[in-house]
Order: C-alpha cells, then sequence, then structure tokens
C-alpha cells in the first residue's frame, strides 16, 4: 500500500508460505477456502503465548530494572546498538524463528552496511520478534544502513523530536489557532478510542505519548492535517519498540515500569517511523483521499478479474467497494484482524510496500443480499484468526501481486 515503486521482476518468491492442509484438521475451515482447514494453536491464539523455543527465548531477555514513573520525557542519547543485542521481550506475531532463518537476519544485521534488498526479501516472511524493532527502523529508513553512523543519527532525531514537541505541542491555547485547537481536541478524542479491546492502550501514559505523536505530526504536515485513522497506524510501532524492554503478554505492560528515557526513545521512533510510513502514502489524508480512492479502485478491478462472480454479484446488488474498503487501506488493516496479528503483517508492509487485502469469502459473499454484504464486509469473520490463516492471504496477495502489479494491462477490460 505504500507508493515504494519497487516491481517484482526477477524476484523469487521471497521465503515460505504455509499454505498446506493439516492432516488430522479440527473443526472450522477458512471461508471460502474449503480445502484448507485452521488448527490454531494456543499460541496462535493467545498474544501472551511465547512462539518457538523458550529456552531460546530465555536467553534473549534482560529485564530492564526500572520502576520510576513517567513525568518529564527527556531525549535520550543511549547507545541504540546495545538494543539490538537484546533480546525479544514480547512475541508479537512471529514466525518460528529457526536456526537458519535466524542466521540469515544476522548475517544481514551484523555488516557495517545493512543490504536493504536482502533484509526486505527475508522480513517479506516475517522478522523474529526481538529482531524486529531494528528491522522496521532500517526497512522505513529511519536508522541509516551504515552501522558506523546510526548511533549518531537515531540520537539526532529523538533531539528533534522534542524539540518539536516543546514547539508545538508544550505550549498553551493561546498560541494555538483555533484549528489547531479543535484537532488537538479530535485527537484527544481519537486516542481513548484507539485498539478499544486492548487494555494496554487504555494506558493514560500511552493516549499522552499517542496524543504527542499524532498533534506534532499533523502540525508539521498541515496539507493533510490530522485524518481519523491515523491513531490506529500509530499503534503497531508502539507495541513493536515498547517489546525492546517490557515482556510477556501486552495485558500486562505497564509503561509505569520504564524510565521516562526509555519512554523518550520508544515515543520519538514511533513518531519517525509513523512519518516514515505516511510519507509514502500522504495523498491518503488530504482532501477528498485521491490515494485511497485509487486504491479502491485497483482492489474493484482486481476482484473483477480473478472473481468475476463476487464482483457481479456486488454490483447487481449495487454494493460500491468505498462502503466497506475505505477502512481497510484507511487503517491499513488494523481494524480487521486481531491485532496480535499485525505486526506480522505489517512485516511484509514494510518489506514489500505494495500488498492488496486477499478476498477469500467468495462462496459466502455470492450467497448475500446488499445489506448482508455490507455488514459481513466490515465486520469480517478474522477474530479467530492464527498465523496459518494470514500466512494464506499474504501468500495469495504476493501471487496477485506479481501477476498484475507488473502487468498492469491485465487489469484492462
Amino acid at each position: 500500500m505504500l507508493n515504494a515503486n519497487r516491481l517484482l521482476k526477477g524476484r523469487s518468491f521471497p521465503g515460505k508460505v504455509l499454505i498446506t492442509r493439516r492432516s488430522d484438521p479440527p473443526d472450522g475451515t477458512l471461508l471460502g477456502s474449503p480445502g484448507i482447514n485452521r488448527s490454531p494453536s494456543e499460541a496462535d491464539t493467545s498474544p501472551s503465548k511465547h512462539m518457538g523455543d523458550p529456552d531460546e527465548d530465555k536467553r534473549h531477555r534482560n529485564k530492564p530494572n526500572a520502576s520510576t514513573t513517567v513525568d518529564n520525557l527527556k531525549p535520550s542519547v543511549s547507545n541504540p546498538e546495545d538494543k539490538s543485542k537484546e533480546a525479544p521481550r514480547y512475541v508479537m506475531g512471529a514466525r518460528a524463528t529457526d536456526t537458519a532463518r535466524l542466521m540469515k537476519f544476522t548475517k544481514v544485521l551484523g555488516g557495517t552496511t545493512v543490504i536493504l534488498d536482502k533484509l526486505r526479501e527475508l522480513a517479506w516472511s516475517g522478522v523474529p520478534p526481538y529482531l524486529r524493532p531494528n528491522v522496521w527502523r532500517l526497512l522505513l529508513g529511519y536508522a541509516p544502513p551504515n552501522s558506523d553512523r546510526r548511533e549518531g543519527v537515531l540520537r539526532r532525531k529523538r533531539i528533534e523530536y522534542f524539540d518539536c514537541v516543546a514547539q508545538f505541542y508544550d505550549v498553551s491555547d493561546n498560541e494555538r489557532t483555533d484549528e489547531e485547537i479543535n484537532m488537538l481536541r479530535q485527537i484527544a478524542v481519537d486516542c481513548p478510542r484507539t485498539v478499544p479491546d486492548v487494555t494496554f492502550f487504555q494506558q493514560a501514559e500511552v493516549q499522552k505519548s499517542l496524543e504527542r505523536i499524532l498533534y506534532t505530526w499533523a502540525i508539521r504536515h498541515p496539507a493533510s492535517g490530522y485524518v481519523q485513522g491515523i491513531n490506529d497506524l500509530a499503534t503497531p510501532f508502539l507495541v513493536v519498540f515498547l517489546s525492546e524492554y517490557l515482556e510477556g503478554s501486552i495485558d500486562n505492560w505497564s509503561v509505569a515500569d520504564l524510565d521516562p528515557e526509555k519512554i523518550s526513545n520508544v515515543e520519538a521512533d514511533c513518531y519517525w517511523c509513523l512519518s516514515k510510513l505516511l510519507d509514502g502514502m500522504q495523498d491518503h489524508y488530504t482532501f477528498a483521499q485521491p490515494g485511497i480512492q485509487r486504491l479502491v479502485f485497483k482492489l474493484k478491478e482486481l476482484v473483477r478479474r480473478i472473481d468475476e462472480p463476487v464482483a457481479k454479484h456486488m454490483d447487481e446488488h449495487g454494493l460500491e467497494f468505498l462502503q466497506f474498503a475505505f477502512r481497510w487501506f484507511n487503517c491499513l488493516l488494523i481494524r480487521e484482524i486481531p491485532f496480535h496479528l499485525v505486526t506480522r503483517l505489517w512485516d511484509t508492509y514494510l518489506a514489500e510496500g505494495d500488498a492488496l487485502p486477499d478476498f477469500l469469502w467468495s462462496d459466502k459473499l455470492v450467497k448475500l443480499d446488499f445489506q448482508e454484504m455490507v455488514m459481513f464486509l466490515q465486520h469480517l469473520p478474522t477474530h479467530n484468526w492464527s498465523y496459518q490463516e494470514l500466512e494464506m492471504v499474504l501468500s495469495r496477495a504476493f501471487m496477485w501481486h506479481t501477476m498484475f502489479d507488473s502487468c498492469p494491462s491485465h487489469l484492462a477490460t
């Protein structure tokens, strides 16, 4: 979905994707895919469970000794290279980190200069959780590939962010325009509504950090300002960068367990990574949101080519794709899948940058009338999804991407 114009010509399929049928399928099959069964494990269905070898997980963890509360946030000058050696704090959407894949990541990240094309190819199939913060910083272009420059760049960017907070956020309403006051109020209303089913985001300190990030970004990007939906896009970054310091289930996380320096690092990194993400999709949030309009049209044409019965059924009932797909693109599917799967999905987003949601519910949709289709598509049955279903979507998205993106004439009438 990002404007990363990297075509896939000559590229091999990036990694392995689990799409095989289980030999002992449990009850419940993936809608629209009658031959593929879902068998969510305990680790799949609960974000509090760690994936992979628990002994290996334990070896990589060092819980910080911090008990101070968050009062005044100051920019940090800590060494980010130390964090790359720290271990997985919280496994959020992890693939099994087999030794071979881990060695590949270690080799790519351990070089003096990270080769981003190689890193993207590895990240497409999922990033080991404890490497995800550093990988995401690199993929988004926030951290430079050259390891010698990385510490200094991150230090300067973190200081720059808090200079912006002091300039734009830490001022009285007397110094704001009426438009800025209304925008700040809207952000303050939206922050408590962000990912409401995850209690971590209801903490006052988390909402205040989110408010600072969103308002500062909006002031510095007046062409769009703040638009509802951007608040959702900040949440994966908060979770991933906090996972460098907090372990266990996100339901048990508390930012009060961290000292202000670490909170500063997390907030600043969230701001800059969100900015990098939105730089590639700025026209999603300008007047009339033309970027989203184009993506919805592209999705409509794609569905017409790969599943004509569904496209015809929707057309006959007068269902417009904007009625359900707008939110998909506006929030990058964050509201459509369980939150503990979002970071895995974003590994592929950030590695590829142009993945479209796939249609899995063909058999279901053609049996519904207009109202039923609207309700179904606005409340997709994904709440019980495991990583198997997500990998299925990504494998199909890759297939359609390689088929149509490099050959747009395939979408022609």
